[in-house]
C-alpha cells in the first residue's frame, strides 16, 4: 500500500524513468527471477500511473477556436479521433 501511494506521488516525468530503469534491468537478463518478479509488478504499476497522468493531460488540452476574422474567439475539447 506505501509504495502505491508513493507511485501516485510521482510526476510523469519521474515515474517514466524510473519506468525505462525497471525495463533496462529486466532486458539485461542479469535479475534472479524472484527480483525479476517484484520489480515488473512496480512497472505495472507505474505504467498505469504514467497512463492515467497521460490522460488527464490530454483531457486539459484544448483547442483554439478561430473566427471568421482569423481571431480567437473560445475553446473546445481536443478531438483526437
Amino acid at each position: 500500500m506505501a509504495e502505491e501511494a508513493e507511485i501516485k506521488s510521482l510526476s510523469f516525468e519521474k515515474a517514466l524513468a524510473a519506468l525505462e530503469e525497471i525495463v533496462a534491468k529486466l532486458e539485461s537478463g542479469r535479475v534472479d527471477l524472484e527480483e525479476s518478479i517484484k520489480i515488473y509488478e512496480r512497472g505495472e504499476a507505474l505504467r498505469k500511473h504514467c497512463e492515467t497522468k497521460l490522460a488527464e493531460a490530454e483531457a486539459r488540452i484544448e483547442k483554439i477556436t478561430l473566427g471568421a476574422n482569423g481571431k480567437p474567439i473560445g475553446t473546445t475539447p481536443l478531438d483526437v479521433d
